[in-house]
Protein backbone atom coordinates (compact mmCIF):
# COMPACT_ATOMS: atom_id res chain seq x y z
CA UNK A 1 0.00 0.00 0.00
CA UNK A 2 2.76 2.77 0.91
CA UNK A 3 4.76 2.02 -2.56
CA UNK A 4 1.79 2.56 -3.95
CA UNK A 5 1.16 5.71 -2.83
CA UNK A 6 5.11 6.52 -2.34
CA UNK A 7 4.28 10.09 -4.57
CA UNK A 8 1.43 10.74 -1.85
CA UNK A 9 3.56 10.87 1.13
CA UNK A 10 6.57 12.50 -0.16
CA UNK A 11 4.04 15.39 -1.59
CA UNK A 12 2.74 15.21 2.00
CA UNK A 13 5.86 15.48 3.91
CA UNK A 14 7.12 18.29 1.33
CA UNK A 15 4.64 20.42 2.64
CA UNK A 16 4.57 19.96 6.16
CA UNK A 17 8.36 20.64 5.60
CA UNK A 18 7.87 23.98 3.49
CA UNK A 19 5.04 24.95 6.30
CA UNK A 20 7.69 24.48 9.20
CA UNK A 21 10.54 26.34 7.16
CA UNK A 22 8.54 28.92 6.46
CA UNK A 23 6.68 29.80 9.24
CA UNK A 24 8.91 29.01 12.49
CA UNK A 25 12.23 30.81 12.81
CA UNK A 26 15.01 28.31 13.47
CA UNK A 27 17.49 30.58 14.20
CA UNK A 28 18.88 31.75 18.13
CA UNK A 29 20.07 34.99 16.63
CA UNK A 30 23.90 34.42 18.01
CA UNK A 31 25.52 32.44 15.36
CA UNK A 32 27.74 33.36 12.53
CA UNK A 33 26.56 32.62 9.09
CA UNK A 34 27.61 32.60 5.65
CA UNK A 35 26.61 35.17 3.66
CA UNK A 36 24.97 34.26 0.11
CA UNK A 37 22.74 36.86 -1.75
CA UNK A 38 19.37 35.84 -2.18
CA UNK A 39 19.80 32.27 -1.17
CA UNK A 40 16.25 32.42 0.37
CA UNK A 41 15.24 33.24 -2.87
CA UNK A 42 16.53 30.32 -4.36
CA UNK A 43 15.04 28.30 -1.67
CA UNK A 44 11.72 29.18 -2.38
CA UNK A 45 11.98 28.72 -5.88
CA UNK A 46 13.57 25.34 -5.08
CA UNK A 47 10.60 24.31 -2.37
CA UNK A 48 7.52 25.14 -4.68
CA UNK A 49 9.73 23.56 -8.20
CA UNK A 50 9.39 20.23 -6.22
CA UNK A 51 5.90 21.23 -4.77
CA UNK A 52 4.25 21.24 -8.59
CA UNK A 53 6.17 18.21 -9.73
CA UNK A 54 5.45 16.12 -5.95
CA UNK A 55 1.92 16.83 -6.20
CA UNK A 56 1.54 16.08 -10.43
CA UNK A 57 3.10 12.95 -9.31
CA UNK A 58 0.77 12.86 -6.63
CA UNK A 59 -2.29 13.38 -8.77
CA UNK A 60 -1.01 11.22 -11.36
CA UNK A 61 -0.86 8.43 -8.43
CA UNK A 62 -4.99 9.11 -7.50
CA UNK A 63 -6.47 10.31 -10.02
CA UNK A 64 -4.55 9.29 -13.35
CA UNK A 65 -8.17 8.19 -14.96
CA UNK A 66 -9.75 11.01 -13.97
CA UNK A 67 -7.44 14.27 -14.74
CA UNK A 68 -5.28 15.01 -17.97
CA UNK A 69 -1.56 15.55 -17.61
CA UNK A 70 -2.12 19.16 -18.58
CA UNK A 71 -5.02 20.01 -16.04
CA UNK A 72 -2.93 18.21 -13.23
CA UNK A 73 -0.09 20.33 -14.26
CA UNK A 74 -2.43 23.55 -13.81
CA UNK A 75 -4.02 22.70 -10.57
CA UNK A 76 -0.76 22.24 -8.85
CA UNK A 77 0.77 25.58 -10.33
CA UNK A 78 -2.25 27.17 -8.75
CA UNK A 79 -2.51 25.46 -5.61
CA UNK A 80 1.15 26.20 -5.25
CA UNK A 81 0.67 29.61 -5.88
CA UNK A 82 -1.85 30.18 -3.37
CA UNK A 83 -0.27 28.11 -0.73
CA UNK A 84 2.73 30.34 -1.37
CA UNK A 85 0.18 33.20 -0.83
CA UNK A 86 -1.01 31.72 2.56
CA UNK A 87 2.16 31.12 3.40
CA UNK A 88 2.97 34.69 3.06
CA UNK A 89 -0.02 35.71 4.67
CA UNK A 90 1.06 33.60 8.21
CA UNK A 91 3.85 34.63 7.93
CA UNK A 92 2.62 38.79 8.38
CA UNK A 93 0.40 37.43 11.20
CA UNK A 94 2.18 35.07 13.08
CA UNK A 95 4.43 36.23 16.07
CA UNK A 96 7.14 34.20 15.57
CA UNK A 97 9.63 36.04 14.00
CA UNK A 98 8.98 35.33 10.21
CA UNK A 99 8.04 38.47 8.08
CA UNK A 100 6.17 38.80 4.32
CA UNK A 101 7.66 39.79 1.45
CA UNK A 102 6.67 40.10 -2.28
CA UNK A 103 9.81 38.88 -3.48
CA UNK A 104 9.14 35.74 -1.46
CA UNK A 105 5.70 35.82 -3.55
CA UNK A 106 7.16 35.94 -7.21
CA UNK A 107 9.75 33.14 -6.04
CA UNK A 108 7.13 31.08 -4.76
CA UNK A 109 5.38 32.11 -8.51
CA UNK A 110 8.81 31.03 -10.57
CA UNK A 111 9.38 28.18 -8.67
CA UNK A 112 5.84 27.11 -9.62
CA UNK A 113 5.41 27.77 -12.87
CA UNK A 114 9.62 25.89 -13.62
CA UNK A 115 8.46 22.79 -11.87
CA UNK A 116 4.87 23.19 -14.16
CA UNK A 117 7.64 23.55 -17.43
CA UNK A 118 9.79 20.71 -16.20
CA UNK A 119 7.44 18.06 -15.96
CA UNK A 120 5.27 19.18 -18.97
CA UNK A 121 8.46 18.67 -21.09
CA UNK A 122 9.83 15.55 -19.35
CA UNK A 123 5.97 14.18 -19.30
CA UNK A 124 6.69 11.16 -22.12
CA UNK A 125 8.55 9.51 -18.48
CA UNK A 126 5.83 9.49 -16.07
CA UNK A 127 2.83 10.01 -18.33
CA UNK A 128 1.71 6.00 -19.09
Amino acid sequence: MLKKRKFTILFIGWLVLITSLSLFSFSSGGEERIWFPNLDKIVHVTFHLFLVILGVLCLKENFHKHLSMGRRIGLLIGFSIGYGLLIELLQSIMPFGRTAEVWDVLANFTGAVMGGLLIQRYRSLIDT
